[in-house]
Order: C-alpha cells, then sequence, then structure tokens
C-alpha cells in the first residue's frame, strides 16, 4: 500500500516538462546491450538551426567588414548623411525655409549616394541637370500651355510629356549617353513628368518647383561632401590597384602553369588569370566612374581612364591563352617524359621570362614611372621564344636517337607513333609562345598609358 501511495503521489507532466528532451531506446543487434539516444524536442532543434544560421550570416559579415573595412565606414557614411540632411525636416528653422519639400533631400541623399566618390558624382550631377532642364522645360511648357483655353492646355501638356518622354527614352539606347547619362535621362523624364502633370492642378507651380530644386540640391550637396570629405574611395584608383593586382596574377599563374606542367606538382597560383578574365565588367564601370573624378593623389584632372581598359583588355587576351595553356596541360593524353624533358629548360626559361616582364609592367603602374629595362626584358623574351623554336626543331631527332631508332623503312612506323604522341607537348609550347606575344601587347598597352599619363622617368620622386 505504501508503493502505491507513492505512486499516486507522482507529479503531473507540466508544459515545461513536456518540451524536455527525450530519450530513445535502441536494441543493439545481438541483444547484449542497449543504447540510449538523446533526442531534442521540436522547439529545441528549431532554435539550434537558427542559432547556426544567425552565426553563420555573422561570420560572413564579419569577414566581409575585415577584408575591406571600406565598406562598414561606407554604412557609416550614408548614416550620417541622412542624419544630417534630416535635421531640415526636424528643426522648425530650417523646415520653414523649405516647407514641406524638404523630404525631396532625404530621398535625394538615399538615391545617389554611392560607394565611391565617381559614383556619387555620376548620379548627383546627373540628378541635377536632369532636374533642373526638365523642371525648367516644364514649366516653360506650362506657361505657354497656360495662354491657351483649358482643352487646348490639356492637349499640350499631354502631348510634350509624350513627345520628350519618347525621344528622351529612346536617346537612353545609344551608347554613349547610356554610359555616361543614362541616370540622368532617367531623372529628366521623371522630372518633367511630375511638374508638366502636377501643375495642371497646382496653382503655384513656380514655388513648387523652387521648392524641389533647392532641396534636392541640398541633399546633392551634402551627400557629395560627406562622401569626398570622410574617408573617400576613388574609382579611380580601384581600377589602377585593380589592373596592378590582375597582371601579378597572371605572372603568377603563367609560371604556376608552366611549372605544373613540366614538374608534375599542382601550383596554387596556377588559376589567377581568372581573375583577369573575369574582371572585364569591374573594369568598365570603375573607368566610366572615374572619368567623373577630379584630380586626386597622383591622378590628375584629365587622366587617361579609358586606356586602363585597353590593358585589361590586353591582358585578357593573354588570360585566355594562358587558360588554354592549362586545359592542354591537364589533358588526358600527355606526351612522354623524355620529350618533356628536352624541352623543360627552354619552356621554363621563355615563362620566367614573360611572367618578369609582366611582374615589371606591374612595378611601373605601381610606382607611375617609366622602367629603364623593360626593353632588355622583351629582348630577352624574344631571345628565349627562338631557344624553344630551336629544341622543338630538335626534339624528333633527339627522341628517336634515344630510343635508338634509325633511319631505315622499319621504323617508320614508330616514327609516326612518336610524332603523334609528341602532338600534346607541341600544342602546349605553340601556346606558350602565343603567350610571350599577348604580353608584348600588355607591354604596348602600358608603355601608352604611360605616355599619355606622362609617368615620371625611372627613379625620379614624386
Amino acid at each position: 500500500m505504501a508503493a502505491a501511495s507513492k505512486d499516486t503521489a507522482m507529479p503531473l507532466p507540466t508544459a515545461s516538462t513536456m518540451v524536455a528532451p527525450e530519450w530513445r531506446v535502441t536494441i543493439m543487434e545481438e541483444g547484449s546491450s542497449v543504447k540510449m539516444e538523446h533526442e531534442f524536442g521540436p522547439a529545441r532543434r528549431a532554435y539550434l538551426a537558427v542559432r547556426a544560421k544567425v552565426s553563420t550570416i555573422v561570420k560572413m559579415l564579419w569577414r566581409m567588414g575585415a577584408d575591406d573595412p571600406r565598406k562598414v565606414v561606407h554604412g557609416f557614411k550614408v548614416g550620417f548623411a541622412l542624419a544630417v540632411v534630416s535635421l531640415f525636416y526636424y528643426l522648425r528653422p530650417l523646415y520653414d525655409g523649405v516647407g514641406g519639400a524638404a523630404m525631396w533631400a532625404v530621398m535625394t541623399v538615399v538615391v545617389i549616394f554611392e560607394y565611391t566618390v565617381g559614383g556619387s558624382l555620376y548620379k548627383g550631377l546627373n540628378r541635377a541637370a536632369a532636374t533642373l532642364t526638365g523642371g525648367g522645360l516644364a514649366v516653360g511648357v506650362h506657361y505657354i500651355a497656360s495662354l491657351t483655353d483649358e482643352a487646348w492646355e490639356l492637349v499640350i501638356l499631354n502631348s510634350s510629356v509624350f513627345i520628350l518622354a519618347s525621344v528622351v527614352t529612346f536617346s537612353r539606347f545609344v551608347p554613349a549617353i547610356k554610359r555616361r547619362f543614362d541616370y540622368g535621362a532617367t531623372i529628366f523624364i521623371l522630372t518633367f513628368s511630375l511638374v508638366a502633370v502636377s501643375g495642371y492642378r497646382v496653382d503655384q507651380l513656380v514655388n513648387l518647383a523652387q521648392q524641389r530644386l533647392s532641396t534636392i540640391a541640398i541633399g546633392i550637396s551634402i551627400c557629395l561632401m560627406v562622401c569626398m570629405l570622410i574617408c573617400p574611395v576613388w574609382a579611380g584608383s580601384d581600377l589602377h590597384y585593380l589592373i596592378i593586382r590582375n597582371m601579378d596574377k597572371l605572372a603568377e599563374s603563367l609560371e604556376g602553369c608552366v611549372e605544373e606542367y613540366f614538374s608534375g606538382k599542382e601550383a596554387q597560383k596556377a588559376r589567377g588569370y581568372k581573375c583577369v578574365i573575369n574582371s572585364k565588367s569591374s573594369e568598365d564601370s570603375l573607368a566610366n566612374l572615374a572619368a567623373w573624378e577630379p584630380a586626386h593623389g597622383p591622378f590628375g584632372f584629365r587622366h587617361p581612364w579609358s586606356q586602363y581598359q585597353q590593358v585589361g583588355a590586353a591582358m585578357r587576351s593573354c588570360a585566355y591563352c594562358i587558360e588554354a595553356l592549362h586545359s592542354s596541360s591537364h589533358s588526358e593524353i600527355q606526351a612522354p617524359e623524355l620529350m618533356k624533358r628536352h624541352l623543360s629548360e627552354a619552356c621554363i626559361k621563355l615563362s620566367s621570362k614573360s611572367s618578369g616582364a609582366l611582374k615589371e609592367l606591374s612595378a611601373c603602374m605601381a610606382c607611375m614611372q617609366s622602367s629603364e629595362c623593360l626593353s632588355d626584358m622583351v629582348k630577352e623574351m624574344k631571345e628565349a621564344v627562338e631557344e624553344v623554336k630551336s629544341a622543338l626543331k630538335s626534339l624528333p631527332t633527339q627522341y628517336n636517337n634515344e630510343l635508338g631508332l634509325e633511319k631505315d623503312d622499319d621504323n617508320m612506323v614508330m616514327k609516326r607513333q612518336s610524332l603523334m604522341e609528341s602532338m600534346p607537348l607541341v600544342t602546349v609550347v605553340s601556346l606558350l609562345m602565343e603567350i610571350s606575344v599577348k604580353v608584348e601587347g600588355v607591354a604596348e598597352a602600358v608603355e601608352k598609358l604611360g605616355g599619355l599619363a606622362e609617368f615620371k622617368p625611372s627613379g625620379s620622386k614624386f
């Protein structure tokens, strides 16, 4: 009875105990032992999944900020600009000066504040010019339409919106306009349409346009001052150093591919050419934005940013050859090691001379100085090409001699077989010689850039 009373006195399960972890009993195969596994409830499993996801996101964001702290600073700059421009709405004296159009200043900062100075200038100047011309033209059309009766006023306003919107939209397909003024064309259509349409129902149209123009000018001014004065990020500098890094990666990948092919050891830097191939969009975007930036650092007012695109194009042409070289060197059909040994020294020397020329070009761009030894390095690279050609011509004779093949007809089949075996190696060597020609093209593009940008003579100080 005592035992029964104890059993009946056990507490009933509550809500807290029902979500507690469960235990699962598993019978082992031989039945000799019992395995008890701990199981979490649904709520606990959901909590752990959410915590793991949040931890992953936090680590990713931390890594992004550590890799480029300028992105963190950019976030604070945008917040600071919005806080400053919001004072025109919060403070009564400032609000009375601009009226209810103060919100346009906030919208302007949100829309035009970009990561680089060039991006903010591109959007800010386009927005200012488009707002001024679109608003002024809309006021003029509205004034002309107001001189007529109500029916014709509606026709004139609606026709002007149709014609100007159609023409400006079509102009956005022109490459030069799309590259430099695409955003301005969009803002022109928006401003003209808003002012022309709203002016039909608003009596004080000039005052409304004046308020909006003033608040937009305030937003652009605050945005550009914060962007240019607080830790500025220059698109021109980013483009300059992007080309330098890609050129170093190109040199390293060339050396790595050749070393990997002849030594059989995998090189970690053999795939740096992929960064060069995939950087075209970044180069074009940065070059377009850099054209809007004023002089900064070692870059003058009319720095030849478009020539950087030509240097990048020459580097990509070289990178495509390195990609083909990498693919051929990893083909399933490989030449005999005896043939590789015969050409390894000459090919490694050629790759070393070619990568050395690329590194010299990178150093010239880094210090923005001309090179005295570049012409000698290109000459040595050409001499290395002639050595590779000579070694390639002597390959059949050398290979047959080492195999003990004579010139009689009985060994013609084996000679033809050796020729087929050499084809993968000949492909690699041909690509390597083609890469040397592409390196010369890169050197010519950099020398042209140095002439346009007026690089200093070697050894001079800025």
